[in-house]
């Protein structure tokens, strides 16, 4: 007699569903999922369009009861948002997947697929799978509201600069341009002695203060008005003001500096050239070629001013020029500059070529100069110098002329300039051509000043035909490999004109 063991493979029962009578495996409801999907519909109640508001100026939507946040397409944050419209319905029933299901990015529609599942006759847990759309609806957020509006703001920042060049805030433009200050002001107002830019917020003014204090030399004063308040909630409302001085010293200036600070400096000469201002002022002696840099706080310690307007630029030819190779330094020197080369130079004046008068002068410039070439500088000889440390200075160390830098035929300079600059959109007043003059000013010390030039987006100029780095009389120019494209994202992927949801 042998032992018979039971099978280790058991096929499960099956039962008729009590609807249809179709076999199926045993389940709580004993009913097939078709039948029990066309009495119970789980995603009841779930809305299948919901809206969601797009701000188009500012490429945010609307999460409420009252944030903007900004989301890119099929993100995560974006989701997280979608999920929150309906997230009341969604509290019933057991979330077990979402996602974004592709639509066209100009077709203001965003499609979420979920899946759910839900406990539904006697237990039996019932899934589905269905897609809600989401209409993109148009609708201008409160802070773009009062942009548009332009006369709300809470907060403005007056920056100023007591000179008659604007040298510094052409360069200041290009900073704010390139780290993205002005992204949050609602207007900018360019009036006489600088600029003026409005904020809807007290926080983003501080922060453009700041900015400046680290990009240019300066000191800022800071004031409030009451606008209105409320007793009750102890709720008060302000617009505040923030006063920004510049120090009134731009490149090019002859400047005249103080005993005291000149010793501390290391011993220079009183009069000097301002060669550079960056967030510091950046002067060389002419007779020595020492350099200091002087920041913010020492200047109006000892404030000095410009000696001379640019105005009063004159130009002089150069008649005889030398290297001065060995040159005794004093005790107590301070640096030298590896960049320029002193030289002993006769200049004559183009206006006076009639007559014999030449003079004689130290110049910064004696890599530069050669005999024949013209020069603009400022004859200190001929001219009244209104300066209290001037009109205590021995006479003799005073010089008869100081050369700023070596002249260039502007016009083809001009012509040849195959680059461009960006420039904020604000305000103006109004726009004359001694502007323009100094606007040309600037680009010309762009293309001689490689330090400035590392600060500023330059872009290449499509419509300038590419020529040699430099030009036949040897003007400096900007290499191609120092500017950057100007991408203008007009045209999609197929090169046909076409706008994204975003622009629209």
């Amino acid at each position: 007699m042998e032992y018979m063991t039971e099978s280790a493979d058991r096929t499960p029962g099956h039962i008729l569903c009590c609807e249809c009578g179709v076999p199926i495996s045993p389940n709580p409801a004993n009913i097939c999922v078709a039948c029990l999907r066309s009495k119970v519909d789980i995603s009841q109640g779930i809305p299948k369009q919901v809206c969601v508001s797009f701000c188009k100026q500012c490429q945010r939507y609307f999460q409420p009861p009252g944030t903007w946040i900004q989301c890119a397409l099929e993100s995560r944050e974006l989701l997280a948002l979608c999920l929150k419209k309906i997230k009341g319905p969604l509290s019933k029933v057991r979330l077990v997947d979402a996602g974004f299901v592709w639509t066209e990015p100009h077709s203001k529609r965003l499609k979420v697929k979920l899946t759910i599942q839900k406990e539904v006759m006697n237990g039996a847990i019932l899934q589905q799978v269905f897609v809600v759309d989401y209409v993109v609806q148009p609708q201008m957020c409160g802070d773009c509201h009062r942009v548009e509006a332009k006369d709300f703001w809470k907060a403005v920042v007056q920056v100023r600069q007591k000179t008659l060049h604007k040298k510094t805030f052409y360069y200041l433009e290009q900073l704010i341009l390139k780290y993205g200050m002005h992204q949050n002001t609602l207007r900018i107002k360019e009036i006489h002695d600088g600029l003026d830019f409005y904020y809807s917020s007290k926080q983003h003014a501080q922060k453009m203060v700041e900015f400046l204090q680290c990009t240019v030399p300066c000191r800022h004063k800071a004031s409030q008005r009451l606008i209105s308040q409320d007793i009750h909630s102890n709720t008060y409302n302000y617009k505040s003001t923030f006063s920004v001085e510049i120090v009134p010293i731009c490149k090019d200036n002859v400047v005249c500096l103080s005993p005291r600070l000149a010793q501390s400096l290391g011993n220079m000469n009183q009069i000097c050239v301002c060669i550079r201002v960056t967030s510091a002022i950046h002067l060389i002696d002419p007779n020595t070629l020492q350099v200091a840099d002087i920041d913010g706080s020492t200047f109006w310690s000892n404030p000095f001013n410009s000696l001379c307007h640019p105005k009063q630029l004159e130009e002089f030819i150069v008649m005889e020029c030398s290297i001065v190779r060995d040159l005794k330094r004093s005790a107590g020197a301070g640096m030298i500059s590896k960049k320029h080369m002193l030289g002993e130079v006769w200049v004559q004046k183009t206006s006076e070529m009639n007559t014999d008068k030449q003079y004689f002068c130290r110049t910064h410039l004696g890599h530069l100069l050669n005999p024949g070439d013209l020069v603009l500088g400022f004859d200190l000889a001929n001219c009244n110098l209104n300066d209290e440390h001037v009109n205590k200075m021995n006479s003799d160390r005073v010089p008869d002329v100081v050369l700023i830098k070596k002249n260039y035929d502007r016009t083809k300079r001009q012509r040849r300039r195959n680059w461009k600059l960006k420039e904020l959109a604000r305000e103006r007043e109004n726009m004359d051509t001694d502007d323009e003059r100094q606007y040309q000013d600037f680009l010309e010390d762009l293309e001689e000043d490689e330090a400035i030039r590392k600060n500023v987006n330059i872009y290449r100029d499509s419509t300038i035909p590419v020529e040699s780095d430099t030009d036949d009389e040897g003007a400096p120019r900007i290499s191609l490999a120092e500017m950057l494209e100007d991408l203008h994202i007009s045209q999609d992927a197929t090169g046909e004109e076409g706008e994204s949801m975003m622009t629209q």
